[in-house]
């Protein structure tokens, strides 16, 4: 089938690392959101909707692997890459592999998540594309979507699956089936050894679709290959364990330590992270109110707090909303404290580990900052259960 230009957007600086995310089947490249609000940071960032996805073209099926990899090198040849960074979870994991395998001078390193070299039996796969055809994409996507995050987070991230569950839905009917067709005939197996790039396997310890098990033949298979299992993870490990993916990517790809785009990069990045942390209604309202006089301190604190500090790459997020909890509570700031309280708990950290810094830090900051701590801490619970 002849190449297609898929829909792809462009985060970072021009003369960046340029780091290519490809994603699952039944995502878009919304999927990615977590690392491009950090990875932009130091990185040029290309994501990409597979054909028959988000806003990319629908051509009929069958589709194969090889098709999806050729599109991806329509979109690096319209920006002049040679060679990038290639990241690829499940689905994007084969494209990955298909592209590390066939066309290896245009691979500077490849992370391979939640994937696999052989996605079990064709049949299954058929199956799933009459399925979508006859039924659509909704008939499937309660039970996608249950497999790409744990039961925990499931149940503490109720929007974070309504998001999800969109996303399949709103995948087109052909575009699913066409791809759950290319998976049916993929097998890198024998061809492992032929990937010369500096490879980094990541899986999921809860993953019930590619368990460390499956992921453990490609490490095994190519020649240097380093694996790491996530715990708590499911399929999008990218998602439950943004940080530390995030963090891994960096140390993978080799980012000098230090590095920081340009002011205009910098700021890009920065208000990115702000969105990923504190949800994109809080940064809207405080963005809304800016003027003249405080305009240079808002572009400040987008540039020096989220864009440089929050985006390095020595704590995960969730560690640098505990440690940010932890010094409001010291410093009794109730506003900041209130809204980082708020939105750990809507992004799924547990209010057992909040409380247990609310414990640690009343034996070193005192017991009425803590105090006041658990009483916001409270309300922010009661209303996170009414909305």
């Amino acid at each position: 089938m002849t190449p297609i230009l898929p829909a792809y957007d462009v985060t970072g600086p021009d003369d960046a690392p340029v780091v290519v995310l490809l994603g699952s089947l039944g995502s878009t490249r919304d999927m990615w959101g977590p690392q491009v609000a950090a990875l932009s940071a130091w990185a040029r960032v290309v994501t990409v909707d597979h054909r028959g996805h988000g806003g990319s073209p629908v051509p009929d099926g069958p589709y194969t692997v090889g098709d999806l990899a050729g599109d991806v090198l329509a979109v690096l040849d319209e920006l002049g890459v040679d060679s990038a960074h290639l990241v690829g979870l499940s689905l994007g994991g084969a494209v990955s592999q298909h592209l590390a395998i066939t066309r290896p001078e245009r691979v500077r390193s490849l992370t391979l998540l939640c994937t696999a070299a052989k996605f079990g039996e064709a049949a299954s796969w058929t199956e799933r594309a009459a399925a979508v055809r006859a039924d659509g994409t909704e008939s499937i996507a309660d039970a996608v979507v249950g497999r790409w995050f744990t039961a925990g987070l499931a149940a503490r991230d109720t929007d974070l699956i309504t998001r999800h569950l969109a996303m399949v839905t709103g995948t087109p009917d052909e575009g699913y089936a066409a791809c759950c067709e290319a998976l049916a005939l993929w097998d890198s197996r024998a061809d492992l050894g032929r990937i010369v790039a500096p490879t980094l396997v990541i899986a999921g310890e809860q993953d019930p679709s590619t368990p460390p098990s499956v992921m453990a033949e490609l490490a095994d298979g190519i020649q240097g290959a380093r694996m790491v299992a996530l715990d708590p993870a499911a399929h999008l490990a990218n998602v439950e364990q943004a940080g530390r993916v995030c963090a891994l990517l960096r140390a993978h790809i080799n980012v000098p330590d230090g590095y920081l785009p340009g002011r205009e990069a910098a700021h890009a990045a920065g208000d990115a992270m702000r969105r990923s942390v504190l949800g994109d209604a809080h940064v809207d309202r405080s963005t809304a109110t800016i003027t003249e006089f405080t305009a240079p301190f808002q572009d400040f604190i987008t540039r020096t707090a989220w864009g440089d500090i929050w985006c390095r790459p020595g704590l995960d997020q969730e560690q640098r909303r505990l440690l940010t909890i932890a010094i409001l509570t010291a410093v009794g700031n109730e506003h900041e404290l209130d809204m980082h309280l708020r939105s750990a708990l809507r992004a799924g950290v547990s209010a057992d580990t909040i409380a247990e810094v609310l414990l640690h830090t009343a034996v070193y900051a005192g017991v009425p900052n803590s105090n006041r701590a658990f009483a916001l801490g409270r309300a922010a619970l009661a209303d996170l259960e009414t909305d």
